[in-house]
Formats: structure tokens, sequence, C-alpha cells
């Protein structure tokens, strides 16, 4: 199958689906959903998280014992140095720094070494998103890892959306984390990322990123059917996430917000509650005619 041609000008159709929990058929789920929606060419932008929350790319930190290292990060490192120096020199915003500032000594302690363990320390000296990990829109305890195979599951649903649907689609898989610009230069902390983005890992490229002020877009980690430009595809990647919206919470400070109760009380059923949507649509725009 040739690779669908980019576009310039697009339309982005977030969809709305239920929460996706770990082991559910989410192709099928997919192929029902978009079943009158999608239409040829499309390009079908899906969530990192939504995909690692349903493959079971999960880690359950209530198994976790926290090291002296993860526990000197979490009491000094983040209260002090974030809160305090790294912080305000990153542009973070208020209400970011008094939780940084107020960072949980235990429940953190036990992130930092999760994230120690499979990440390493220049991870770990992240404020957030440490190598790739998320804890938002997820219940009790569980963190998201980042996707091994992001492209791989990318050509699984195009496969299955044109075998059930008939329809020929590109599908790109995007995560929220950033990756920065400076000109033609992009880079990310994130360990995996599509060709030509680069890999500032953690502390350093976040840093760098924010202190310049960098342009930051969401980062696309795997595309399929389509030939683009890198630049392209950070534009597409970044308005799909924006279109996307944050579901229970941008971060876990606002679905602790949301809930009323602590994040390990958070359950699936809170979840359900709220409008997920993994899926965007992006699709050329009627002002924007094929060239004939």
């Amino acid at each position: 199958m040739e690779n669908l041609p980019i576009r310039t000008s697009f339309e982005f159709l977030a969809t709305s689906m239920k929460y996706w929990k770990p082991g559910e058929n989410y192709a099928q789920e997919i192929v029902v959903s978009l079943k009158n929606k999608i239409q040829e060419n499309d390009i079908l932008v899906v969530s990192e998280k939504a995909l690692a929350i349903v493959t079971g790319q999960i880690a359950d930190e209530s198994l976790i014992v926290p090291s002296s290292a993860a526990k000197i990060l979490a009491r000094y490192w983040m209260r002090y140095v974030w809160g305090y120096i790294l912080g305000p020199i990153c542009h973070l915003n208020r209400a970011t720094l008094n939780h940084l500032k107020d960072y949980p000594r235990e429940e953190g302690a036990i992130h930092k070494q999760m994230v120690l363990q499979h990440f390493g320390l220049l991870q770990a000296l992240e404020q957030g998103s440490e190598g790739g990990t998320d804890i938002s829109n997820l219940p009790y305890s569980y963190v998201s890892l980042p996707l091994r195979n992001p492209q791989i599951i990318a050509e699984q649903i195009r496969k299955k959306m044109e075998e059930e649907l008939g329809k020929q689609i590109a599908v790109i898989v995007v995560d929220s984390d950033k990756t920065y610009s400076l000109k033609n230069f992009h880079f990310t902390p994130r360990l995996n990322s599509v060709p030509g983005i680069h890999h500032l890992i953690g502390v350093i490229g976040y840093v760098i990123g924010r202190l310049l002020n960098l342009r930051r877009r969401a980062t696309p980690l795997a595309v399929v059917g389509l030939e683009a430009h890198v630049e392209e595809l950070l534009e597409i990647s970044d308005s799909a996430d924006r279109a996307r919206g944050v579901g229970a919470g941008k971060t876990v400070w606002d679905m602790v917000k949301k809930f009323k109760v602590p994040f390990t009380h958070i359950t699936y059923e809170m979840l359900d509650k709220a409008e997920h949507r993994p899926l965007v649509i992006v699709r050329r725009s009627p002002s924007n005619p094929p060239n004939m």
C-alpha cells in the first residue's frame, strides 16, 4: 500500500470513548467507534498513554520499596531544587511550583524508585513524566510506562482498519510529553520518538528546553502510512493532542482536586465517569481541496 501524502490544512475531530482498561480489545473498540466516522485518507492520531494502559504497559507502585536515593530525591531534590531553583528558571507556573514545594515524601519516593529502576538517574531528576511515565488518568498506585513498540502497534491498527472497514488511513502514535524545537533542531527528553527528533535524555533536555523557552509540542512516537517532514508531524501531533483534551485531569493533582480523594484512592469507576478521547481523526480541511 502506498503511503498517503501529507496535507497542509486539517480538521481535528476528537472521538469520545469509554476508558480503556488493561487487556481490552482496543483494536476492535477503535473499529466500532470509527465505523461511521473515518474516511479514506484520514490520519488517525492515537494516544500513547491509552495504548500503554490497555496493553498492560503499567507498573504498580504499591509493590515498590524506595531506596535511600529515592527518598533524597523526593524530600530534597523535588521540594527544594525544583521548587525554588530549577522550577522558576524553567518558567513553571505558580501552581506547579507550590505542588513541587509540597512534593509527597512517601509516595514521591516510591515513584522516584520506580523511575530509577526502569530509566536511571537522569530521568529520575526530572520533575514529572520521567522517562515517558504518567500517573494521570490511572487508578490506585498505577503508572503508565512508555510503549516498547509503538511502530508495531500503529501498523496493527492501520491494518485492522483496512481489513474491517476497507479504509486506507495513516496512523500516528503521540505522547503529550514535549519535543522542543530550536529552529530546525528538534529534541525531547523521552527515550524514543520518530526519526528527526533527537534525544537529550531526561533532566538535561527538559531543563534546556524550558530554560530557553523553546517552542514545545507533543511528541510523535510512530507513524505509518504517511510521508511527512518532522516539522509537519509535530504540528499534526500537537494540534491533535490539544483537541484530545486531558480526560480526568492533566496532572495527578488535577485528578485529586476533581475526585476529592487521595490519588491512590482513585478507582476505575471514577475514571469511567470522565470524558476520554484517545483518538483524533485528522482530515483535510474543505478549504484545502486536493490538487487535480
